[in-house]
């Protein structure tokens, strides 16, 4: 199992959650929030090419154009297994990764747009504030355990006023927010 070591003061998570959404600007906000409504419409099961892309545009805009080289059967069906409450997350992440333009971090993003109160983003900002630099599956699956035992343990709260208001939600926001104000841009 993987270890993780949160590198920002549990003190300061709120603070950096809250931080995320004020500094993010409009545009990201919109975008974050456009990211969401999507989610829903596909947990309502409105598989279209145009819900996938808006989420993926909030997670990555430079591999949204990869999207297009999938047939709709093709989303259809990695969207069904994400959506299904049988499917664990091992199979819904390899069912979404199963798509062009879409890995391990694209497909936590999916998995948090259409379900933010059980599925947290993996990014390279959100690892560097957990110590790591890695994201398979299987570390995915640890990663996520990690992040729901944090974020149910009351340590951040939720935003209500914010897309998906839930507490994992904002674990994220204060992981990648504590990131960025170390000034990282890119992972290495």
């Amino acid at each position: 199992m993987a270890h993780f070591e949160l590198q920002p003061s549990v003190d300061d998570l709120q603070n950096l959650a809250e931080k995320y959404w004020r500094d993010s600007g409009e545009k990201w906000q919109k975008a974050e929030e456009a990211a969401f409504e999507a989610g829903a419409s596909i947990r309502n099961h409105v598989f279209s090419l145009d819900n996938l892309k808006v989420i993926v545009r909030w997670k990555s805009e430079r591999v949204v154009h990869h999207l297009d080289k999938n047939s709709q059967e093709e989303i259809e069906r990695a969207l069904t297994v994400a959506v299904s409450p049988d499917a664990s997350t091992q199979d819904a992440v390899k069912a979404l990764i199963e798509l062009r333009g879409v890995g391990v971090p694209v497909a936590s993003a999916i998995l948090t747009a259409i379900f933010p109160e059980r599925y947290t983003v993996i990014d390279f900002r959100a690892l560097e504030a957990l110590g790591h630099d890695a994201a398979g599956i299987e570390f995915y699956r640890h990663y996520l355990e990690f992040c729901r035992e944090l974020a149910e343990s009351g340590i951040v709260h939720l935003q209500a006023d914010l897309p998906a208001p839930t507490a994992l939600r904002a674990l994220d926001r204060a992981l990648w927010q504590w990131s960025a104000s170390k000034g990282k841009l890119e992972p290495e």
